[in-house]
């Protein structure tokens, strides 16, 4: 007997939960390849001509590095993500032509190239599936790959780099158009509440980056990879929840304070801002305050910070940026506290009246109802620990996913196994993964509420807990209770 998660299934969720998977599945190409663009901005900062100490020989990696390694591992990890190590295969194939077709850096390229070529794959193989006589199966496979995969790249040098080309041209022009008339920091009306709402990553490392390092080919620098990853919005926001916050927001904040701006966590706070949706403005007001500081002082990192820790961003900065760089994060910082003050402060006598006092599961069901708008959770707790309890199925695998597999995650199952060892439990494994890397094995899934939809329809026969905090979230002792009843029921048996 196979367990379900109770509530609503097989929703959608909306617009914005079809615009998460989107761009999840961008920045699932970027985020396993970060390491590729630190090690890359790292030889660039020190080994160029106007870096830290100048190589001319050791610099000639840079070129190579941005033109073929960084879009060649975009396009294999898209491919993976789409038809396994095949897929992989024939998306670098397929890649090569946007390269060679094209005088810019061809990630945009890459990442729509890579996972069609390994579509096409896909469908091409199961064209003859299990047609094949015994013996052939290798022939076929490695043909039919090598076949389409030059004619892919030929269609791609030929068609698609002139395409992306000229896309990327629009783009470029209209991020300069802005930095030209000062108006780069509007972004931030999108960017912060798409942050809030787990779009973080499909719009730093979706959008942001392939246009960020192109600009770094072209100056060195790039002030678009500090718009989304500044900590100071949130730093700001924290820091006004440590001083006038109530109950457990207030008790929290300045631990979480240390998992955002030194660990690079940006999840840790969009509770905070989603149990008072109005602190968004705090949050947009230190976005704008940071960008424009980092236009006026001409700034820019040299590659992604990330995580967006002060110290990633920090060793991403280019040399002639630290003033900028350190200014645009204490300056938005500063913003976004004072703004997120004065909201808490003239709120704080009508929170206690009408109950938010500062627990951030009831606060934010409140803020939804106020809102008006219908909850994502698509299982409780209770109700999924009730039908666990009544089927054979063990609880040994946990999975904490949320949009990265990264961040927030890996904090709530780090709470959740140091508890369930506490408790003195065995046999249960407790790991993060990205929603987009669940496969249906895990025996509970435990995620937050905006990405359930999600997640359930990687992973429908999986018990569900959604939670609105991954590390405060009480129902992580309810998960060790239900843990413990099994233990119990097994022993029995």
């Amino acid at each position: 007997m196979t367990t379900t998660s109770t509530g609503t299934q097989n929703k959608s969720g909306g617009a914005r939960v079809h615009v998460q998977r989107f761009g999840t599945f961008l920045s699932g190409m970027i985020m396993p390849n970060i390491a590729a663009f630190i090690a890359w901005g790292l030889i660039t900062a020190f080994f160029i001509p106007t870096g830290w100490t100048p190589n001319e020989t050791v610099a000639k990696m840079v070129g190579p590095m941005i033109v073929y390694l960084l879009p060649l591992l975009i396009a294999n990890t898209g491919g993976r993500m789409v038809y396994g190590i095949r897929g992989g295969v024939i998306a670098t194939i397929a890649t090569m032509g946007v390269i060679v077709g094209s005088e810019i850096p061809m990630f945009i390229g890459a990442m729509l190239v890579g996972p069609l070529s390994a579509y096409l794959l896909k469908k091409l193989d199961g064209l003859w599936a299990g047609k094949i006589k015994p013996g052939f199966e290798m022939l076929v496979d490695n043909f039919s790959a090598g076949i389409l995969g030059g004619i892919l790249a030929l269609g791609a040098f030929f068609g698609i780099a002139p395409v992306v080309t000229g896309f990327s041209s629009v783009l470029e022009s209209g991020v300069n158009w802005l930095v030209a008339n000062n108006l780069l920091p509007l972004a931030s009306i999108l960017v912060e509440p798409g942050k809030v709402l787990f779009l973080n990553n499909a719009i730093n490392h979706g959008v942001f980056t392939p246009i960020g390092v192109q600009q770094v080919s072209e100056s060195g620098k790039s002030l678009l990879f500090l718009i989304e990853a500044n900590p100071g919005p949130g730093l700001g926001i924290l820091l006004a929840y440590s001083f006038f916050g109530l109950g457990l927001a207030r008790a929290s904040a300045p631990g979480a304070i240390i998992i955002h701006f030194l660990g690079g966590i940006h999840e840790i706070y969009f509770p905070y801002v989603l149990m008072k949706p109005i602190l968004i403005l705090a949050a947009i007001g230190g976005g704008m305050t940071g960008v424009a500081t980092n236009v006026a002082f001409q700034t820019g990192l040299r590659a992604p910070a990330s995580p967006g820790s002060i110290f990633a961003v920090l060793i991403q900065t280019a040399s002639d940026s630290y003033v900028g760089v350190i200014l645009s994060v204490i300056l938005s910082a500063t913003v976004s506290f004072l703004i997120a003050a004065v909201i808490l402060r003239s709120s704080r006598k009508r929170d206690i009246a009408n109950g938010l006092d500062g627990d951030l599961t009831g606060a934010v069901a409140k803020t939804e109802a106020m809102k008006g708008k219908s909850s994502s959770v698509l299982g409780g707790l209770a109700g999924a620990g009730a039908t666990a309890v009544g089927t054979s199925r063990p609880v040994k695998n946990i999975v904490f996913a949320c949009d990265a597999g990264m961040g927030s995650s890996a904090m709530g199952a780090s709470v959740l196994r140091n508890k369930i060892k506490k408790a003195g439990l065995d046999g249960i494994t407790v790991v993060n993964q990205a929603i987009a890397n669940l496969d249906g094995t895990a025996d509970l899934v435990i995620t937050h509420q905006d990405l359930a939809a999600r997640a359930q329809a990687k992973s429908p026969d999986s018990i569900f807990v959604s939670v609105d905090n991954f590390m405060n979230s009480p129902k992580y002792d309810e998960v060790v209770t239900l843990l413990q009843s099994r233990a119990t029921e097994e022993a029995t048996r």
